[in-house]
């Protein structure tokens, strides 16, 4: 593992390589692997050391009358007696840290599952909100410690427990006492100074009202937010994702997984023979461009031509970097094809789903324009129909004249 993200490293570039989470997390993970066994291994040959003094100096291996200097006898020392700082311990610790980064790795295929893709995502988006919210908390936290600690730290040995007498118990006092582990006692003095103790529970009385009550409460409604967002567009995020995931693997790079990529693949002796016949052949135009320019015009001319050789091959490079990819590789062109899916997709929704400004003014026309005109037809029908009245009025009239 550690040899594939070298090559990584050294395909992508340090700056590309670290834009990427999950390649920050490996690199932390082997790194931590890599001291643990390097501690491991330190402890290991001081034991050696020691264990071959014992061979050469000690008779029959009887170490319980022997007199053994004070960097031998320490290996003969139980576990409760060791130093804190021995390599075995920090090789113990190191490697439990590294077991746990190692299964946190598993969450870089769950975007394959459509059931736990979308809850990966999520996770993601929160941890996100979990380190905009750092900043509040650590400043928060870091003046309710400095200030318990200002207050206690003359009452050591005075107090019914040590919190708040060092930097280090404060630290811990206030941490615990957010998931409800630290007791009131923490602040009580054995002696009858009311005024520091009443000072200590005002203290820690708004301590854990901001960080319980107020700042968790905002974390989990920006956690809560955060979620929302992904499950309004769930299926869409995964799909990316996933996409995301596959295309990973379609990169140039490794062909072996670990351990089988320590073994030379037939790829690393093509790629091998390129790179050599291409040193060979700038070689080669170097001393013909050189003899030319030794020729020509001497000495003097030809140490400066290497200068120019390189500045105009700079440029040319830089014309080659700058001019469009006419053949795109199979990646761009997948990542081109499905950034223009989701672009036409949502300006479908969106002429589908939004009504803007300029069409509410013309609903709102439209139906004002209808309105005059069904008044005006109304009018129209109201005359017609007194008109009519008149008339069947006037004939009945005359009809009741010519009877009589």
């Amino acid at each position: 593992m550690i040899w594939s993200e070298c090559k990584e490293i050294w395909s992508d570039g340090p700056r590309e390589y670290v834009m990427h989470l999950w390649n920050v997390l490996d690199f932390g993970m082997l790194s931590i692997f890599v001291a643990s066994f390097t501690a491991r291994l330190m402890a290991f040959l001081k034991a050696s050391k020691a264990q071959l003094y014992i061979d050469l100096h000690v008779p029959n291996h009887d170490i319980s009358n022997a007199s053994l200097p004070a960097d031998v006898a320490y290996f003969t020392y139980a576990r409760n007696k060791w130093r804190p700082s021995d390599p075995q311990i920090i090789s113990e610790g190191l490697y439990a840290i590294a077991v746990v980064l190692s299964f946190s790795r598993i969450a870089y295929i769950l975007p394959a599952n459509e059931s736990f893709g979308p809850l990966q995502i999520s996770l993601g988006r929160t941890v996100k909100d979990i380190f905009k919210f750092m900043v509040i908390f650590i400043m928060v936290f870091v003046a309710f410690m400095i200030g318990m600690f200002n207050l206690y730290s003359y009452y050591l040995g005075a107090k019914y427990n040590p919190a708040f007498t060092t930097v280090e118990e404060s630290f811990k006092t206030l941490f615990w006492s957010i998931f409800g582990l630290s007791e009131v006692i923490s602040v009580v003095l054995k002696y009858d100074h009311k005024f520091i103790e009443n000072i200590g529970y005002v203290l820690y009385g708004v301590y854990n009202v901001t960080m319980v009550v107020v700042l968790l409460n905002m974390l989990i409604a920006m956690i809560n937010s955060s979620y929302q967002e992904i499950e309004e567009d769930a299926d869409v995020e995964w799909k990316f994702a996933r996409a995301k995931l596959w295309l990973s693997y379609f990169d140039e790079g490794r062909t072996l997984p670990a351990p089988f990529n320590l073994v030379p693949s037939p790829k690393s002796f093509y790629y091998l023979a390129l790179r050599t016949k291409a040193c060979l052949v700038r070689l080669c135009k170097a001393k013909s461009h050189r003899h030319d320019n030794e020729v020509e015009m001497g000495m003097l001319n030809s140490r400066q031509k290497p200068d120019r050789y390189r500045a105009h091959s700079r440029s040319r490079e830089e014309y080659t970097l700058r001019k469009p990819i006419k053949n795109p590789t199979r990646y761009q062109k997948i990542m081109k094809r499905l950034i223009k899916r989701y672009v036409l997709k949502a300006q479908v929704d969106r002429e589908n789903d939004e009504v803007n400004e300029g069409e509410l003014k013309e609903i709102k026309q439209d139906i004002s324009s209808l309105r005059y005109e069904l008044l005006e037809e109304k009018s129209q029908a109201t005359g017609e129909l007194a008109n009519l009245i008149q008339q069947l009025s006037d004939k009945f009239g005359k009809n009741t004249k010519k009877q009589p």
